[in-house]
């Protein structure tokens, strides 16, 4: 790491710490050469291999614009669609492959999706579960009945 004062090829790390959302490490550094003190934040790199074969960085930005099409009309917040982005950021990251292909990120969407609006989990469904007829809906949603249905039972318990 090049010192940002004097441009000095080394550097020497202080303190090393954990972010609060646990994703980066922030370590601060002194120069050998001038003393000067900066932090550097560092985070694991997640790439992400598109349908072209492009790989581009990872962006929680474009996974909330995906679902924000999803959600148009319906009631969830830009608060929600940040939550939801760091759910499917941490579960992607959970895997432990350095790069995912964006279709294993829309389907990593559609859980959390589901339990945030699941009218907005059928629209996004419908493109990344290929459906190709009213077949593919109605299951969907008698899987979501279903699942309603088991719901109350289950809380009984």
């Amino acid at each position: 790491m090049h010192c940002p004062f004097c441009r000095h090829a080394d550097s020497r790390v202080i303190d090393s710490r954990t972010s609060d959302d646990g994703l980066s490490i922030r370590r601060r550094r002194q120069c050998p050469e001038c003393g000067g003190r900066f932090t550097t934040i560092e985070t694991a790199s997640l790439n992400v291999i598109k349908r072209s074969g492009v790989i581009e960085p990872f962006s929680r930005e474009k996974v909330m614009s995906g679902v924000r099409k999803a959600c148009q009309g319906r009631p969830v917040t830009e608060a929600d669609l940040a939550v939801l982005a760091q759910a499917v950021e941490e579960a992607v990251r959970q895997t432990g492959s350095s790069q995912i292909d964006t279709n294993e990120i829309g389907l990593t969407i559609l859980g959390p999706l589901r339990e945030l609006d699941e009218v907005a989990y059928l629209r996004f469904a419908s493109v990344y579960q290929a459906f190709d007829s009213l077949e593919d809906f109605e299951a969907s949603i008698a899987q979501l009945r279903a699942d309603h249905a088991h719901a109350p039972a289950a809380a009984d318990q």
